[in-house]
């Protein structure tokens, strides 16, 4: 009987030392630094869907969006501090900058509070990082360009929202591609911050006095902004790649059913804005395994799949995905070595 007792009283202090911590009381804030496009709107979105079932169950007391005015890097350094002072436990964040906020980043951890950069990551080390391999998103269109346009030509470039990781990261992999296929030469690059009325004018500007292109490699939300630039200059269709928006997406089709037009569409899910947050409840949530890097693959859509996840996208919207806790565990399990 005594031996029982002793077992039980281990097994009690076993329990006792493995469950983890309770986050019902804990805020979660979301500084984000622009909401200007299709891809952002979805993202917020997908955010504020998941977010707000876990307030409603008690998982978490608060988790609070907060978007900037602009796209300053000042602007959401301020905000980040004022994010401090009100007490939250964690700060999710897509950042306008990789480095630039790390002055605040290191504020908010050591003042204890959690960090999780996504999309727009930041390089400070205490700050966990949800990446995708932009750079090999951006390696791949030139890799996919070659099997559509095998024999080369001129390509034109549409970068995305200048000083972000993101940008940077899918221009230097576009420009492996290119040294990879030298067949392909880019002819001109213009900025069109993933939005598809600031890509039709950039592209509009700069077509008058371009050579003709056989291609557009992009970062998304720009596809079928250049679509319609290229189309009104009356200039031949090239192959355009496509960043998962449903405008593109439904363009794709009319064009392939048109006369087989085919091409390739990738982009980072929206909806990892969800997988970020649950990552900051569970560091939260007591958890000492998260490696500060968890790498998440991108969407991408081939001429074979796409029109199966076109009824799927919302007018308007981008193709998605919204992470529960249970898929959150597993991304963080599958980045554990």
């Amino acid at each position: 009987m005594k031996k029982l007792l002793v077992l039980s009283a281990l097994a009690s202090v076993l329990v006792a030392t493995t469950t983890l911590a309770d986050t019902s009381g804990k805020k979660i804030a979301f500084s984000n630094n622009y909401a200007g496009n299709s891809w952002r709107q979805a993202m917020l979105k997908s955010y504020g869907a998941v977010t707000q079932k876990a307030v409603a169950d008690k998982v978490v007391a608060a988790a609070d969006v907060f978007t900037t005015a602009d796209k300053e890097v000042p602007t959401q350094a301020a905000q980040i501090q004022n994010l401090i002072l009100q007490g939250y436990d964690a700060i999710v964040i897509n950042a306008a900058s990789p480095d630039a906020l790390n002055g605040a980043i290191k504020q908010a951890c050591d003042a204890g509070i959690v960090v999780v950069s996504f999309d727009g990551i930041v390089t400070e080390p205490c700050a966990y990082r949800v990446v995708v391999d932009f750079k090999a998103m951006g390696n791949a269109e030139v890799a996919q360009m070659a099997k559509f346009q095998p024999k080369g030509g001129n390509l034109l470039e549409i970068r995305g929202l200048a000083g972000t990781s993101i940008d940077d990261a899918i221009h230097a992999g576009i420009l492996e591609g290119v040294a990879a296929n030298p067949q392909f030469k880019i002819v001109s690059s213009v900025t069109g911050d993933w939005d598809q009325t600031t890509a039709q004018k950039a592209v509009a500007t700069v077509l008058p006095s371009l050579p003709d292109i056989i291609g557009v490699v992009d970062q998304g939300g720009d596809g079928y902004g250049a679509a319609q630039a290229i189309a009104a200059a009356g200039k031949p269709r090239p192959t355009i790649i496509m960043g998962n928006r449903q405008d593109e997406l439904q363009w794709w089709k009319e064009q392939k059913d048109k006369d087989g037009y085919t091409t390739w569409s990738a982009s980072i899910a929206p909806g990892v804005s969800s997988l970020a947050f649950w990552v900051a409840q569970q560091v939260l949530d007591g958890r000492k395994d998260i490696p500060h890097d968890l790498l998440v693959p991108y969407l991408a859509f081939t001429q074979e799949n796409f029109e199966a996840a076109l009824p799927t996208i919302e007018k308007g919207g981008v193709a998605s995905h919204e992470y529960t806790q249970d898929e959150a565990q597993a991304a963080i399990k599958a980045n554990i070595k």
